[in-house]
């Protein structure tokens, strides 16, 4: 999230992609050319400096700007080919003496009541190159930034002084803070929706426990796979990686569970809201239905006396009687009100 309040991408003058462009010595930038960049200057300049790399942030990278990007870094063909496809599954792969990295962002979009088309959750996607004297990073979407990250650890040298991956841990660091939010504010939601459905005489639509449901889970897409990267990114896998970047890279995990935990709960809460409600829908519908039954009855008994006297034949019970009408009519009266009675006895009405 923007420190300095709603962010929009840099406008591009050129077709590279660019939105951010440094050479590190020892946490300390010594050269922030941007979107001028001569890359291969710079990381010839960052192999030839002890504790240099380059840290480089694209935004939605043309197939001619990433090649380029490709070619000057050395990046490898088919992680390349990953990038330029828009939806790829969080993994995180080594390609030699680069790991390449592929993490979903995700964006929690204010409102003042969910409806049943309510959009409070999107995604987009952050791939991460990680060599010896590199770090890049490739977004897709505008759900998440890195100029206000790359703004706070300017002012922290030691932070970036353990080189690319100290970059790729804040970044990581960063996505699941996130997590953590969207997931405390989703809480938020869920416990409306819950409050909702189980106060008499509410109005809340199934359609709109369906679209919060809807909502958790393109969240839950984006953040349940990222657990097996991190876990391997703590684990042997990468024993290489300095001990000081295992210790965060596990706490990063710790945190992304704790968002995980968090998410599964939810999902268990609104399965058994959308039960509950389908339940109230099904009682509310058999309750009308014995309403208009129990009507119907009352009608009926009507209609069968007045039919009985209705027929006309000459030797019927009362026909010429003075009082048969009256007497009748009082008939029909008392035992419609027995019958009332009845039902609503029986709950019916």
């Amino acid at each position: 999230m923007d420190i300095r309040g709603s962010w929009q991408p840099p406008r591009r003058a050129d077709h590279t992609a660019i939105v951010g462009c440094d050479l590190f010595v020892d946490g300390i930038a010594v050269e922030s050319p941007g979107a001028s960049a001569d890359l291969a200057r710079l990381h010839e300049l960052a192999r030839e400096r002890a504790g240099g790399f380059v840290w480089l942030d694209l935004h939605e990278p043309t197939e001619a700007a990433l090649t380029s990007v490709a070619a000057v870094f050395g990046l490898h063909p088919l992680a390349v080919e990953d990038v330029l496809h828009r939806e790829q599954r969080v993994k995180v792969e080594r390609y030699d003496d680069v790991v390449f990295l592929v993490v979903r962002a995700a964006h929690y979009a204010e409102h003042e009541r969910l409806t049943a088309t309510s959009e409070i959750v999107s995604t987009g996607f952050v791939r991460l190159f990680v060599g010896p004297h590199f770090v890049i990073a490739v977004r897709q979407g505008t759900v998440t930034e890195l100029s206000s990250l790359r703004l706070e650890l300017s002012g922290i040298p030691e932070k970036l002084a353990g080189g690319p991956w100290s970059v790729a841990h804040e970044i990581l660091d960063r996505l699941v803070d996130v997590y953590v939010d969207i997931a405390g504010a989703l809480q938020t939601d869920v416990d409306l929706a819950e409050a909702a459905v189980f106060t008499p005489g509410s109005d809340v639509a199934i359609e709109q426990i369906y679209q919060l449901k809807r909502q958790l889970m393109r969240f839950k897409a984006a953040v349940l796979p990222l657990h097996r990267p991190l876990v391997a990114l703590a684990g042997k896998q990468f024993a290489d990686l300095p001990k000081e970047i295992h210790r965060y890279f596990r706490d990063v995990a710790d945190h992304h569970t704790a968002a995980m935990e968090e998410i599964l709960a939810l999902d268990d809460v609104l399965n058994a809201l959308l039960q509950a409600r389908l339940t109230q829908l099904t009682v509310d519908q058999n309750n009308d239905m014995r309403r208009i039954a129990s009507w119907a009855a009352i009608a009926a008994l009507v209609t069968t006396i007045a039919g009985v006297y209705g027929m006309n034949f000459t030797h019927m019970p009362e026909l010429s009687w003075r009082y048969g009408y009256p007497s009748v009519a009082l008939f029909m009266v008392v035992s419609v009100a027995v019958l009332y009675r009845s039902l609503r006895r029986a709950g019916w009405l």
